[in-house]
């Protein structure tokens, strides 16, 4: 018998983008680098897994905006632990091929302070993400 997942655990996130070509190009490339697997592939969207947890990419059936602003209310960022500095700095040099740009650069890669070591990244369509150095 399989043990249960720890009470508490995230399940999945499913995020709804507008245009699900463009949104797979840049968020394979960077959940694969991060140990995900495909898990689901549809005609609308895709998933992928790591453990317990899988992340959804769906292209949304009801569009309200074009482009997701993460200072609304809502989703702001979703942080992924991305293994060693040299790691990050690595996915960062890569990202832009994949859709991906660095944001406060001026501030990289103290952006979320001295002690903390991460890359800010966001895609075309204004998803972030936050890759955390191990400290």
């Amino acid at each position: 018998m399989t043990e249960a997942p720890a009470t508490g655990l995230l399940h999945h996130v499913e995020l709804w983008v507008p245009d699900l070509r463009r949104a797979v190009a840049s968020w394979q490339w960077l959940l694969e680098q991060l140990g995900y697997t495909l898990h689901q592939n549809w005609a609308d969207g895709r998933s992928w897994r790591l453990g317990e947890t899988y992340l959804v990419i769906e292209q949304s059936p009801a569009l309200t905006a074009a482009h997701h602003d993460r200072r609304r209310p809502g989703l702001n960022h979703l942080a992924f632990h991305a293994g060693s500095r040299e790691r990050v700095d690595a996915l960062v040099a890569q990202a832009p091929a994949y859709g991906w740009t660095l944001l406060f650069q001026d501030r990289h890669p103290h952006a979320g302070g001295e002690e903390h070591y991460a890359a800010y990244l966001e895609d075309s369509d204004g998803f972030e993400v936050e890759l955390v150095a191990v400290s």
